[in-house]
């Protein structure tokens, strides 16, 4: 359909029809699913009427082909202008097929990957019935202690904006209407979630408009600019208003600035909490903000359909504004070609070939591995040999629960577990397992079998971390370290004097003390997916040499945070050579840097940098420079190098961080192989937004670090004239 046959579509339908397509319900309000003995109950709840559910819009959390093409069926049966409906869901890092956790993918700092997870996330979703994914999320995160750490992929708005835009390719292709094993992706959430207020979950943001701007906007930026179709409202005040009720966030921002003109859906219930926040007092008041703010699509709460007729007959809303939101709505079921199949790709026979096929399983496999990161490996002690007599002990040694939050349609029992495919990569040694402890609890005779198994081996293997519920939505946490059961069974194994490798399952940046200094060696394994325990094993045995680098922070202990790599100096930094000096900015009990810094990883080979040279020591707008580094592997197994740019401006108009990420790049080198790592540096990468909110660069002079990870680098200067 043309644009002028979806406006007609449009003219045709009542008011009452039209608000009713902004409504989102979850499955359970429809005839043809099992649910449908609910629904009587679940309309009374809400205050809606069987009319408004049949001329809904779209459905929020139901999948698989057979049972979305039934509801879609009956559906179409009432709708009197056969408006198909969208389907939509939470496929945040996987389908069936479950990749890590966005931060991990992170961790791999590898965009082609990244979009391939999301692309088999599609095809997976699509052939099950689906249409629209809310995801990827890319709020910039700085606080550990927030539990949806593990939706992100860290705390670097020039890195988490190429992901997400891979991510949006990898959701969406180049042509929905033509590639129906792909999803429309919706952004999340705008704006700014990723700062809530002491890590704690829907909580309040309140940050200047320019750190808003520097920091927290480019990721959403970078989506809309790959074509996203949806944007998710976020949960939190901006400057003291609810997301979804913030004109000057969503029209002014969002719509007028940016110029988006896709759907903007709020997140569950979230305009109805306007009331709960203090910013409507009832319902209506809701509705009249959240539609002036340019929400097109209220998720599972009444408030528009109950109240928005009742506004525009009262003149208090315009009538337009509801046209301009139903169109919106209307053209993405277009764009999908739902008018047309308003099946889509939905089909039973091809979901049972597609859907965690073994294709995809290695896929998987393949992003979890790059996705773990060797934090510590002193005396060698990974890999392990192949003939190594193993102790496997811990919680996760032969745990399921390796997929972490929102997992979708996965399974926990289809996950490889780490103590099967250990076993199978060590044919001519032993491993033996033990439990230890479970996640919060030990007992006398778990620590005295763990013992017992520990001292018939000659390396331990620890498999330690976070059961999948302490990290995700509504999972904030003020103690960050592991369980004490946990750190119990450490200090019990350490007295065995056999070396320690431990291995961390979990969904955040985690206080390691207890670990880290009890461990000869240490890989942070993240939730890793259906693939997890076989990717784990070959980080173990050495089939592959860890590659993957932290984008978030390590913390020595959670006073610290928030704690990231570019942060600002202060009037009184602390002198390295002077570290005693009270009245600088610093711990009396910490030191002020992280435990593991942005950027870091080791590998099994090392890796050794010549000198940065850069091509000029004065840049202007025409002239960008050159900036080298060669890199060679003078280890003895193949790895590979993320080799990592950063710049500062030593003085400008606004304060500057001590370090930004400007590029990297990825060198994949032989042992005795060398290669230059080559950066082109442009004045447009050393724009910030200035007090008044321009977007400029100032003269002056500049600092380029050159290194593995974000502390450690070499330096050269030039200026900006």
């Amino acid at each position: 359909m043309n644009n002028q046959q979806l406006m007609d579509l449009v003219n045709q339908m009542t008011l009452e029809e039209k608000v009713a397509q902004l409504l989102q319900l979850t499955a359970n309000f429809y005839e043809g699913t099992d649910a449908q003995g609910q629904i009587t109950g679940p309309m009374e709840e809400m205050g809606i009427t069987e009319q408004s559910v049949h001329a809904s819009g779209s459905i929020l959390g139901l999948s698989g082909a057979q049972a979305i093409m039934d509801v879609q069926q009956a559906y179409l049966k009432t709708s009197r202008l056969g408006i198909p409906l969208l389907f939509m869901a939470d496929v945040v890092h996987g389908f069936k097929t479950i990749f890590p956790i966005p931060l991990a993918i992170g961790c791999s700092w590898d965009l082609e990957l990244a979009e391939k997870s999301a692309e088999i996330s599609a095809r997976e979703s699509a052939v099950s019935g689906l249409h629209v994914t809310f995801a990827p999320m890319v709020d910039l995160v700085r606080d550990p202690r927030w539990g949806r750490v593990m939706e992100t992929t860290g705390e670097d708005p020039y890195l988490n904006s190429l992901f997400a835009a891979a991510f949006v390719r990898g959701y969406q292709g180049d042509n929905l209407t033509e590639e129906v094993d792909r999803l429309a992706a919706c952004v999340k959430h705008f704006a700014a979630y990723g700062a809530a207020e002491g890590g704690r979950d829907y909580n309040t943001v309140d940050m200047s408009e320019r750190q808003l701007r520097e920091y927290y906007l480019p990721a959403y930026k970078a989506a809309l600019d790959a074509g996203v179709e949806m944007v998710m409202t976020s949960f939190n005040t901006v400057d003291g208003i609810p997301a979804s009720g913030n004109e000057k966030l969503m029209r002014g921002i969002l719509r007028d600035e940016w110029g988006f003109d896709g759907v903007l859906i709020s997140d569950w219930a979230s305009i109805r909490e306007m009331i709960a926040h203090g910013a409507a007092e009832d319902d209506r008041e809701a509705a009249y903000r959240a539609i002036r703010a340019g929400v097109d699509m209220e998720m599972m709460t009444p408030c528009y359909v109950n109240h928005l007729p009742d506004l525009i007959q009262k003149g208090e809303v315009e009538e337009r504004l509801v046209d301009e939101a139903v169109l919106r709505i209307l053209q993405l079921k277009d764009k999908l070609g739902l008018f047309d199949n308003p099946f889509r790709a939905a089909d039973p026979v091809r979901e049972r070939d597609i859907v965690f096929s073994k294709e995809h399983r290695e896929v998987s496999r393949e992003l979890a591995a790059k996705s773990a990161v060797l934090l510590k490996n002193e005396e060698q002690v990974l890999p392990l040999q192949p003939n190594a007599k193993v102790a496997l002990i811990g919680p996760f040694a032969q745990s399921e629960d390796i997929l972490g939050w929102w997992s979708c349609e996965g399974v926990k029992a289809d996950a490889v577990k780490l103590g099967t495919a250990l076993q199978e990569r060590l044919p001519q040694g032993t491993v033996r397992t033990a439990q230890g402890s479970d996640v919060h609890t030990i007992t006398e005779k778990q620590i005295a079998t763990a013992l017992e198994v520990a001292y018939q081996s000659d390396v331990i293997v620890l498999a330690l971390g976070e059961d999948s519920e302490m990290s995700g939505e509504g999972g904030s946490r003020t103690d960050i370290r592991l369980p004490e059961a946990q750190l119990q069974l450490v200090q019990a194994l350490k007295a065995t004097g056999k070396p320690i490798a431990s291995v961390i399952f979990n969904g955040r940046p985690l206080d390691l003390h207890g670990v880290v200094q009890e461990s000869h060696a240490v890989l942070e394994a993240w939730f890793p997916g259906s693939e997890g325990g076989a990717a784990i094993a070959d980080v173990l045995t050495g089939a592959v040499n860890p590659s993957g680098r932290l984008t978030m922070s390590f913390p020595q202990s959670v006073g610290q945070v928030p704690v990231y790599y570019n942060h600002f100096n202060t009037g009184r930094p602390i002198n390295p050579d002077n570290t005693e000096n009270r009245y600088v900015s610093k711990y009396l009990d910490s030191v002020n840097e992280p435990l593991f810094p942005f950027g870091y990883g080791l590998s099994y080979t090392v890796f050794d940098y010549g000198d940065v040279e850069v091509s000029a020591v004065e840049m202007t707008a025409n002239s960008p420079l050159t900036v080298r580094i060669r890199v060679t592997n003078t280890g003895d197994r193949h790895g590979v190098e993320t080799v990592q740019l950063y710049v500062r401006d030593v003085s400008g108009e606004v304060v500057r961080p001590m370090r930004e990420l400007k590029d990297y790049v990825k060198l994949s080198l032989a042992p005795g192989e060398s290669e230059t790592a080559t950066f082109t540096l442009t004045e447009t990468q050393l724009r910030y937004h200035h007090a008044d909110l321009g977007y400029r660069s100032d003269r002056g002079e500049f600092i380029i670090m050159v290194g593995p990870n974000s502390r450690d680098t070499q330096s050269r200067t030039f200026k900006l004239v």
